[in-house]
């Protein structure tokens, strides 16, 4: 199996708990599909909206659960590697 990809990216999110059910931890990388699969970190809940800020950091905002899915592996690892190349040009503590 040289040379495979064992564990692909394409494979579907694993499903977000039943509304009612447990909240995704804080911290957990989240997809907001209604504005342009913009990825961000739960940080709680306010009201029916979920809160989600940028992995970089930045101001917070609100989105229905029915709009945000687990982020795949490669979402996760993009967001991440655009924080720490900011924080390695000083923009982001």
């Amino acid at each position: 199996m040289y040379g495979e990809n064992v564990r692909p990216n394409s494979q579907a999110p694993s499903a977000l708990p039943a509304p009612g059910s447990a909240l995704p931890a804080p911290g957990t990388l989240l997809v907001d599909t209604s504005r342009a699969d913009r990825v961000g970190e739960f940080r709680g809940v306010a009201g029916p909206y979920w809160s989600l800020r940028p992995v970089g950091g930045g101001a917070e905002w609100e989105v229905e659960p029915r709009h945000v899915r687990p982020a795949v592996l490669i979402e996760q690892l993009r967001a991440r590697t655009a924080r720490l190349n900011a924080r390695s040009r000083g923009e982001v503590l």
